[in-house]
């Protein structure tokens, strides 16, 4: 094989490898190229998901999905019950899911509570009749 074509051999290989590399691709021999682009994004961002906040007993937990929630600052009227301006049973609002393991509860009143993930539970902390 003389020099020349050696070269034209290697240039060919080198080629082939960069466009592999690259994610590009030729598809029907010889149409355009395809470039891979990654489609999933680095950091999720904040959802907020409509909510309906258990309070009879006071605000203190919240399950979101599968995952067990506990509020940063429990709230109460000191007899187990919902604080003032709060509803009873429940109230509706919006859980905004910050990250996997940090939510916030707002609603239309002002209200605001702070939630995090309680790894590994399975069940909640108290149970209220």
């Amino acid at each position: 094989m003389t020099e020349r074509a050696g070269h034209i051999i290697v240039a060919l290989t080198l080629a082939l490898v960069a466009g592999a590399v690259t994610g590009c691709t030729k598809a029907d021999g010889g149409a355009e190229a395809v470039r891979a682009t990654p489609t999933a994004r680095a950091t999720p961002s904040p959802r907020a998901i409509p909510f309906e906040l258990y309070t009879h007993c006071g605000i203190d937990e919240a399950r979101i999905g599968s995952t067990y929630f506990e509020a940063e600052t429990p709230l109460s009227d000191g007899s187990g019950n919902p604080p003032d301006g709060w509803g009873n049973p429940t109230q509706r609002g919006t859980m905004t899911l910050k990250s996997a393991t940090e939510a916030v509860f707002t609603d239309d009143a002002g209200h605001e509570v702070k939630f995090r993930a309680r790894p590994g539970a399975r069940a909640f902390k108290h149970i209220c009749a």
